[in-house]
């Protein structure tokens, strides 16, 4: 039997998931969460076989808790769940220690075979976005700006470009708001952009946003 863990902030998600894996006899959710937080908590109390990670719930950003859970379980293969098909999002994913990436259209059809094949030792990606993956590495000078930017200040832009405040990125990342100004000045510089209109419109451009 192989017990999951899944993280979604929509029930309406997670019952869907769980009717998916009833229709199986060796795969069963035995643990769920909404919010990143919750997920480091109830990890951090009980193992489970593979975590299914959704990467945009509230609060902690999906790139900590999943950092955190590589250094905390490293035996706990994690899947990543996603509407982004950017080779971006992948791509950090990966690097990260994720042993599959998941795009929610792709569910239906690919969700028990990913969890089937990341259990055994393997590594898993939807196949509508694997040539995106590939396409990702090249040269340097050929990458968009956005490809120089952290792991955290990747996030923070992504944040800015959503419209949000720095005090409000300063609460959902638990960090002061000084912090967030500093990242923020970084990103400008890195991608050589003077505001953060530039970057909505960049962001807008790229399909980087929901």
């Amino acid at each position: 039997m192989i017990k999951v863990f899944v993280a979604d902030d929509h029930p309406v998600v997670r019952e869907g998931l769980k009717k998916i894996f009833a229709k199986t006899k060796h795969i069963v959710v035995e643990g769920e969460a909404r919010t990143g937080q919750e997920v480091l908590n109830k990890l951090g109390k009980k193992d489970f076989d593979l975590v299914l990670l959704d990467i945009t719930m509230p609060g902690t950003s999906w790139l900590d808790v999943l950092k955190s859970l590589k250094n905390t379980k490293p035996h706990i293969p994690v899947v990543i769940l996603s509407m982004h098909k950017d080779e971006e999002y992948i791509y950090r994913a990966l690097k990260a220690g994720a042993s599959g990436y998941l795009t929610k259209e792709s569910i239906m059809t690919e969700l028990v075979k990913a969890v089937e094949k990341v259990h055994r030792g393997g590594k898993f990606i939807s196949e509508s976005v694997a040539d995106k993956l590939i396409g990702y590495i090249g040269e340097e000078s050929d990458r968009p700006p956005h490809k120089s930017l952290s792991d955290r200040e990747y996030d923070v832009m992504i944040r800015l470009a959503s419209g949000k405040s720095t005090s409000e990125i300063a609460d959902e990342l638990f960090i002061s708001v000084n912090t967030v100004s500093t990242y923020r000045a970084r990103i400008l510089e890195k991608m050589k952009m003077k505001n953060i209109a530039e970057i909505i419109r960049y962001a807008v451009k790229n399909d980087l946003l929901d």
